[in-house]
Formats: C-alpha cells, structure tokens, sequence
C-alpha cells in the first residue's frame, strides 16, 4: 500500500488549469494502482473566499474530474474541494474521497475554520469526523486548520484511525508549524500522517513553500516533496504499526483511570 501526496502551483481559480496541472503530475509519477494520493485543500481554486463563484453542487465538475483522476490511474484520490452546504446556505470547505472505480466514498467538511482570514463568514463548519476504509487500514481525513486542534484526531483515532490524511493551504511563514504539527499528531496518535500542501503564491499576497510530507508513526519523515512541484510517495506498512501499537500501547493506557 501507497500514499502519495500531490504538490503543485493553484491557479488562482482557474479549475480546468489545475485540472490539467494534477493529471499531468499524477500521470508522470505513475502511481502504483491502489495507491491513495492527496491533492492540497481547494486545489481546483486556492484558499479563496469568493464563494459565490466557486461554490459547486456534489455533481459539479471539480468532483467529476477528481471522479475520473481515479478510474483513469486505478488509484484513491482524496482532494480539497467547496461544496454547497446540506443544512446551511453558506457552503462548506470538504475533503472529499473517491476510489478507482471512480466511487465517492467520503465527504469529510473542515471542522475548525480559519478566522484570520474571516473563513468563518464564508464557508459552514464540519460537526464530526469521518474514517474511510483504504483496503485493510482506516483513513481520517482533515482540512489545515484543523491540524492545530489535536482532540479532532484522538477522535478520529477513536474511530480506528491509523493513517491521518491532511490536505492544506498553508502558508510558508508558518511552515516550521505545519512540519511540527504533522510530526506531533503520528507521534501522538501512533499513525501514518500525510501532509499534502501547495507551493506558489496567491492574489491575497501569501507565499506557500509545499513541504508536502509523509510520516510514519514514530514520528519519522519518509518522503518530503521540499518546494518543488510534484508527487512524492512511500509504503505503508500497516502490519509493522499495528506491531508497533501494541508493544508500545500509548493509546491503550490513554483510557486507563
């Protein structure tokens, strides 16, 4: 089994741009078929607030494509995309996750919205956390922010999360955080953590410096994508953290009184 981040330049809302941008990367990195690889938070837009043009139905285009990323190369995709609200008018800024055959299989909405960039006037909050099945392991997918707040992630673990999925636009003057934090929650949560970020710059005036990273439960960084374009990738062994959860049972002993 495989995890692949996918790093690259957004297109200032430009979909069909960064359509293109991430086939051409996926197809060069050739992943292997059931591969899951991770596409950065609103990667079809860039962390933008316009959402009256944005915004888009489950059916929309951003969805099909990612839809058919999946089928064409046989992989999982899991991808930042905005949607339409189901209980509010404000729409909401989700992971979304489909598998090879082209299957929605999750759509998981940012809990902890990012209020320095007023995101909370703009987009509706998630309530809970979501675990998908990626063959034998259990995936939890989150939103950027929502690395800060690490309550989200045990309750993903509660849930039987071994692998923490992160998608993100996160700035560069904050990147020793983003690298700090990835480590901190597989430490912690004795899980595989992929980062998956963006590099470029923005019309809102903010730098991103990628460090799309994937960690392996010990805290370990197996492949980091540096400041460059591109799709990095490495195993995980899920026999090996499974072996490693009960030799060195800190979740255990977490609920003991």
């Amino acid at each position: 089994m495989n995890l692949a981040c996918c790093q690259f330049e957004i297109a200032w809302e430009r979909k069909e741009a960064n359509f293109a941008r991430v086939e051409a990367l996926v197809e060069a990195a050739c992943p292997e078929a059931g591969t899951l690889v991770l596409l950065p938070e609103m990667f079809a837009t860039g962390f933008t607030m316009n959402v009256a043009e944005v915004a888009e139905t489950p059916d929309g285009p951003t969805t099909a494509f990612l839809a058919r990323l999946a089928r064409r190369h046989a992989i999982w995709v899991q991808a930042g995309v905005v949607l339409r609200g189901r209980r509010s008018a404000r729409p909401r800024n989700e992971a979304v996750v489909f598998s090879p055959e082209g299957r929605l299989v999750v759509r998981y909405a940012k809990r902890r919205l990012f209020s320095p960039a007023d995101e909370p006037r703009h987009y509706a909050p998630g309530r809970s956390a979501a675990v998908f099945a990626w063959g034998d392991a259990r995936v939890a997918p989150a939103v950027c922010y929502d690395l800060r707040f690490p309550e989200l992630f045990r309750g993903a673990v509660a849930r039987g999360a071994e692998i923490l999925a992160v998608i993100a636009c996160w700035p560069a003057a904050r990147e020793e955080h983003w690298l700090a934090l990835l480590r901190a929650r597989a430490i912690e949560n004795q899980c595989y953590v992929a980062g998956a970020n963006r590099v470029g710059s923005d019309p809102t005036g903010l730098a991103y410096s990628g460090r799309s990273v994937l960690v392996d439960p010990r805290g370990t960084i197996l492949a980091d994508a540096g400041s460059d374009e591109g799709v990095i990738q490495a195993a995980v062994d899920l026999e090996g953290l499974r072996q490693y959860r009960r030799e060195f049972p800190a979740l255990r002993d977490m609920t003991r009184r």
